[in-house]
């Protein structure tokens, strides 16, 4: 079916690095990305494979300054596998390349039914004739440890012998990223390889700082036939296996390739490389292994997938399928959080940022143990995030903007501009932010899974030491009897200090300030609904004192948000800087997404102007209702009715250069909420950010997973406009032309595969039979229950 498929038809040099991401493979424990099998690192393509969590640390010198980075790592390469033709006369020729052949028929084709990745081309070898080609890879979602390649080459109308070489290659570093090739990248130590009988490799190694024990075992088989000679060689980094096979019309070659994977990460492991012999030899064929992977992504598509009709539904689906390779029910039960760039590539070191609160909300309704276990990550990390902030003279939990494997605050402090070649201070760590967007998970998960256990644990320990946090961040200004929150860096980015300051962050910006006293009145209503003996627990266990309560609740109400010109302020001075020459900048480059590094090159700072890299205002209208939101800024004793919202929203329009992939997603969502004519155009935006590569070359390093994930989560929540919320679920759906027909299922509390539909004019609910209670579904202008088994279809008004 055309919606399941994706092609790549010819090659492309130049397009490699880009398919090859959008082709990756995985199952939430590893992925591999979609490169050619015969290919080693270059400039054209990158092949790699990396394991949830498995992250390094490396020293290099930059500018002068020593830095420390911790990166996920790129494992020894498994899908490495070449061939060339032997003739009559037992002369080889050159291995095959696609970059120094003519190629016919050349195709790639994801399957996202099956994720399978499939490669199909004929070319003509000089000495001995054409030859067909067809390899097909998986990455098992049955088993997270396997995966495999399958080539079958085939001879027209010439016989003879075909030489393949299966290899281990652990010669290899991280380099996906051009901007990070000065820092250090070779995170593999320590390499062995060995041979376990007849057909199997084994490879295994260290990495430098981090010690993880990494472990891969290869059997590579003939099918069908005997080769003529098999040869294992192992060396210090590469674990080749060396096959000689006949070949004639009629009678093709058939090499199965099955890789194992562990590391000394693995629950229940004790020797990572033992573990990976036993997974390969005891592996079936490709075709079983096949069938088991095929089975358990059928019951992921049950679970979780989206249907849209035309061409948004084909990347609707492509955009779930990344999500789910790299939070999949493997991810559950692994100490990893969400990977900013998935498993794909090697942008932001794979570093989990703030991108959880684009991607946890869809899965919260579909896979809520996976959201768990992502909740988990945030948890165990809970000490460090207090340590930091008693570092800082302050109390409660400080979350860093950028973490890896430990919790510690992993941005980097300097940050290279390509236009202008120069290494500029980072000072991103500044966006404290991140800790609202945790307890924003823990609260949108508690609702829609009705954990209450969870929210009355660890999920309060959670909320209560963020909420601590911004409490003791806050500083009272008598002048206005407000508090006030200085030194921070907002989602915009771009602005990071004051023109000509001498410290970098600003002070109240207004999303931070209005998500800190939302974080805090959330506290205060959890402390409420506790039962005695948990509240004296939770106290205890995490020293609070009672008397904070109070000074919480003050905050909560009396923070300052700015305004100027009758809208809300990005941050205190916003208004006061200068306009930018939009209409000059377009004009004289071809793209201003990334305006901040056109300025800097000039000699200017994005610092000066009204000028935003993404929603940062406006990601208030993407986490809040119209009605939260008014409620929000009454308790802090401001009023914002509808007009002040539209002001806000058109002005901040005029004033973003969209250089996140978020940034359009965002828009959309709050353009879509408000009746414009103008949100499908952030709707597409959103969809091609990753497939047409937007950003010019930043897919390659990896795809935008928060940019994916939100882009369900705009049909699911932003167009329905759903909201698991005080124990009923919640729609107001927006009309959107372009999109106003969709379908989904979700779980919601014990129930399982609540369907929800939107055609012409019409929402159905489908409760499936259970001994589950009936849902209470709230619409604007009514509310019905829906009793499981029963089907329910409502008539919405048109505007």
């Amino acid at each position: 079916m055309p919606e399941w498929i994706w092609e790549y038809e010819g090659y492309d040099p130049d397009a490699e690095r880009l398919r090859e991401s959008l082709c990756t493979l995985g199952n939430g424990y590893f992925a591999t990305r979609g490169a050619v099998p015969e290919s080693t690192a270059g400039l054209v393509h990158y092949p790699a494979t990396y394991a949830a969590g498995v992250y390094n640390r490396l020293e290099s010198t930059v500018a002068g300054r020593r830095v420390v980075n911790e990166d996920l790592v790129n494992l020894p390469n498994w899908l490495l596998l070449r061939f060339r033709l032997r003739s009559a006369d037992g002369s080889t020729g050159p291995w095959f390349s696609p970059d120094t052949r003519r190629l016919f028929d050349y195709r790639h084709t994801l399957d996202l039914r099956q994720a399978t990745l499939t490669r199909t081309f004929r070319y003509r070898d000089d000495e001995a004739g054409m030859l067909g080609v067809e390899q097909s890879r998986l990455v098992d979602m049955a088993d997270p440890h396997l995966c495999a390649l399958r080539t079958v080459l085939t001879a027209e109308e010439w016989s003879g012998e075909v030489e393949v070489e299966s290899v281990l290659d652990g010669d290899v570093t991280n380099s996906n990223v051009h901007r990070y090739r000065s820092l250090n990248g070779h995170h593999l130590t320590r390499v062995r390889t060995g041979e376990a009988g007849p057909d199997t490799t084994w490879l295994r190694c260290r990495t430098g700082s981090s010690d993880i024990g990494i472990s891969m075992a290869a059997r590579t088989v003939v099918v069908g036939q005997s080769p003529t000679a098999s040869e294992l060689r192992p060396s210090r980094h590469r674990a080749v296996h060396r096959l000689v096979i006949p070949i004639a019309p009629g009678r093709p070659a058939v090499v199965e390739k099955t890789v194992a994977l562990f590391t000394s990460r693995d629950p229940a492991i004790g020797d990572p490389l033992a573990a990976a012999l036993d997974r390969v030899s005891t592996a079936g064929g490709f075709p079983a292994i096949l069938a088991s992977h095929v089975a358990a992504w059928a019951r992921l598509w049950r679970r979780a997938d989206i249907r849209v009709p035309g061409d948004a539904g084909r990347v609707l689906r492509l955009h779930l399928f990344h999500v789910l390779q790299t939070l999949s029910p493997h991810t559950a039960e692994l100490d990893v959080g969400v990977p900013a760039r998935g498993l794909h590539g090697e942008a932001y070191r794979g570093h989990v940022f703030w991108d959880e609160l684009f991607v946890l909300p869809y899965l919260n309704l579909h896979l809520p143990e996976v959201s768990r276990g992502l909740l988990n990550y945030r948890h165990r990390r809970l000490p460090q995030a207090c340590r930091a902030t008693q570092a800082a003279g302050r109390s409660g939990a400080m979350y860093p903007w950028q973490s890896g494997s430990d919790g510690r605050e992993e941005t980097q402090q300097l940050h290279l501009n390509p236009r202008s070649g120069r290494w500029l201070p980072d000072n991103s760590r500044l966006q404290h932010h991140v800790g609202s967007a945790v307890a924003y998970n823990v609260w949108q998960y508690c609702e829609a899974t009705g954990d209450t256990e969870y929210l009355h644990t660890k999920g309060a320990e959670m909320l209560l030491q963020i909420a601590r946090f911004w409490a003791g961040s806050a500083e009272f200004a008598p002048e206005d009897g407000r508090y006030r929150i200085r030194g921070v860096v907002g989602p915009d980015e771009y602005h990071d200090s004051y023109p000509d300051a001498a410290r970098p962050g600003l002070d109240d910006n207004a999303y931070t300030n209005v998500t800190a006293a939302w974080v805090l009145s959330r506290a205060l209503d959890l402390v409420q609904r506790l039962p005695a003996w948990r509240r004296e627990e939770l106290f205890e266990r995490i020293g609070l004192d009672s008397g904070e309560l109070p000074e919480w609740d003050e905050v909560s109400r009396r923070l300052r948000v700015p305004f100027h010109q009758g809208v809300i302020s990005q941050f205190d001075g916003y208004g006061d800087l200068a306009e930018l020459d939009w209409e000059a900048y377009r004009a004289r480059y071809h793209s201003i997404r990334r305006l901040d590094r056109i300025l800097e090159a000039e000699g200017d700072t994005v610092n000066r102007y009204q000028a935003s890299k993404q929603a940062d205002v406006l990601m208030l209208g993407y986490l809040f209702s119209a009605a939260e939101l008014r409620d929000l800024f009454r308790r802090l004793g401001y009023t914002i009715d509808d007009e002040i919202w539209r002001r806000t929203v058109d002005y901040y329009l005029k004033r973003t250069s969209h250089g996140s992939t978020l940034s359009g997603l965002v828009h959309a969502w709050v353009l879509a909420r408000a009746r414009q004519a103008e949100a499908w155009t952030y709707c597409q935006e959103a969809l091609e950010q990753d497939v047409a590569d937007l950003q010019g070359g930043t897919t390659g390093e990896g795809i935008h997973l928060g940019a994916m994930a939100g882009t369900l989560d705009l049909v699911q929540r932003g167009l329905t406009g759903l909201e698991p919320r005080e124990d009923a679920l919640r729609l107001d759906p927006v009309p959107l032309p372009a999109l106003s027909e969709y379908g989904f299922s979700l779980r919601y509390r014990g129930h399982w595969g609540v369907s929800v539909r939107l055609q012409r004019g019409q929402l159905r609910l489908g409760v499936p039979d259970s001994e589950e209670s009936p849902i209470r579904v709230v619409l604007p202008d009514r509310a019905v229950t829906v009793a499981p088994g029963e089907v329910c279809t409502l008539r919405l008004p048109q505007d």
